[in-house]
C-alpha cells in the first residue's frame, strides 16, 4: 500500500528515490503495509509540492499558457459534471426510468421519441466530455469546434433539435448549489475562448497528460450512472464541495512550494463564473449556505493564492 504514495510524485523522483522511500517507510514503521494519517498527509503533501517544482522547471511553455491550459481543463470538467450520468447511460443504452435527469427524458435514445418531447441525437454531455480529452492530450483544435457547438446549442436552447432539450431547460448544480446551465453563456463561452487560445499556439507547446487522467472521469460516470446520482443530490453536492476543497489545497500547495502563479488563473475563471451565476439568478440559488458565506468561500481562495506566490517569492529573494 505504501507504494500508492508514491503515486503522488513525479515519475522522474519515483524513479531516482522511491525504492529509498519505501525502504524507509518500512523501516520506520515495521508490519504495517500504511504508515499514520498524519505520516500520510505529510507525504503527499510533498508529492504534490514535487509535482509543482517538475511544472515550473519545465521551460517548454510559458507560465500564462500552462494556466490557461488548466483554466480550460478545469471549465471542460465543470461543465461535464451534471451530465455523468447522461453520458453513461446513453453509452451504454441504459434507460434510467424514473432515475432520470429532472428533464424531459422521452426519447432518451436517437432512436425513441416519447410524447411531448423532441428526439435527440447525441446527449448535450458529449461536447465538454470530447472538450475534456481533446485539452488533457493537448489538443485544442479538436476542443474548440466542440466548445464553440456549447455555446450554439446554449444559445438555441429553445429552437434547437440536435441535442434535445434535455441538460438545457433544468438546473445544473455545482459545490456549493450555484445554478448554472447550457443557456448560461458564460461557461461556455469562457471554456471556447480559452480553447481558442490554446488553438492558436503551436500545438507542441501544450502540456500532454496520460489517458490514466480520465480514470476518474470515467469512475464518476460508473458511480453517477450504476447509482443515479444526480447533480441536484445532496451526496452529489457533498462530494463535488470535498473535491473542490481539495483542488483548492493542492493548488494553495503547489504555489506555496514555487511562487508560481500559474495556479491562480484556473482558481480566478472557476470562482467568476460561479460568482456571477448567483449574481444574475438569485432566486435559483439553493441556499445550501448562506450566501455571504458562499460569496467569500468563493473568493478567499484568490488572496490566499497570491499571498502564497508573494512569500515564496520573498523567501526565494532572502535566499
Amino acid at each position: 500500500m505504501n507504494r500508492l504514495l508514491l503515486a503522488a510524485y513525479p515519475e522522474p523522483y519515483r524513479s531516482r528515490q522511491g525504492e529509498e522511500l519505501l525502504a524507509c517507510l518500512a523501516e520506520a514503521y515495521p508490519g504495517r503495509s500504511w504508515p499514520p494519517p498524519r505520516e500520510a498527509v505529510a507525504l503527499v503533501g510533498a508529492g504534490v509540492q514535487a509535482r509543482a517544482r517538475a511544472v515550473v522547471d519545465d521551460r517548454a511553455r510559458p507560465w500564462w499558457l500552462d494556466g490557461i491550459h488548466l483554466t480550460a481543463l478545469a471549465l471542460a470538467a465543470l461543465s461535464l459534471v451534471p451530465y455523468l450520468q447522461d453520458v453513461w447511460h446513453w453509452a451504454l443504452h441504459i434507460d434510467p426510468g424514473r432515475h432520470a435527469i429532472a428533464f424531459h427524458f422521452s426519447g432518451w435514445y436517437p432512436w425513441a421519441q416519447g410524447p411531448g418531447t423532441r428526439t435527440r441525437l447525441l446527449p448535450y454531455g458529449l461536447l465538454p466530455l470530447v472538450c475534456l480529452i481533446a485539452l488533457l492530450r493537448g489538443k485544442a483544435w479538436i476542443a474548440l469546434p466542440a466548445a464553440a457547438a456549447m455555446v450554439y446549442a446554449g444559445a438555441t436552447f429553445n429552437s434547437g433539435t440536435f441535442f434535445g432539450d434535455e441538460g438545457k431547460q433544468g438546473l445544473a448544480y455545482y459545490g456549493l448549489g450555484t445554478p448554472i446551465t447550457a443557456r448560461d453563456l458564460v461557461l461556455s463561452g469562457a471554456l471556447c475562448t480559452a480553447s481558442a487560445v490554446l488553438a492558436v499556439c503551436r500545438p507542441g507547446r501544450l502540456r500532454r497528460h496520460s489517458y490514466r487522467r480520465l480514470v476518474p472521469v470515467v469512475l464518476a460516470m460508473f458511480v453517477a450512472g450504476s447509482l443515479h446520482v444526480t447533480s441536484v443530490s445532496p451526496a452529489f453536492q457533498r462530494g463535488l464541495f470535498a473535491l473542490e476543497a481539495v483542488a483548492l489545497i493542492a493548488a494553495w500547495a503547489a504555489t506555496a512550494a514555487t511562487g508560481d502563479h500559474r495556479w491562480l488563473i484556473p482558481v480566478a475563471a472557476v470562482a467568476m463564473i460561479r460568482t456571477q451565476a448567483i449574481v444574475i439568478r438569485p432566486n435559483g440559488f439553493m441556499n445550501s449556505l448562506p450566501d455571504l458565506v458562499v460569496f467569500l468561500l468563493l473568493i478567499a481562495p484568490l488572496p490566499a493564492l497570491a499571498i502564497a506566490a508573494q512569500r515564496r517569492g520573498s523567501r526565494a529573494l532572502l535566499e
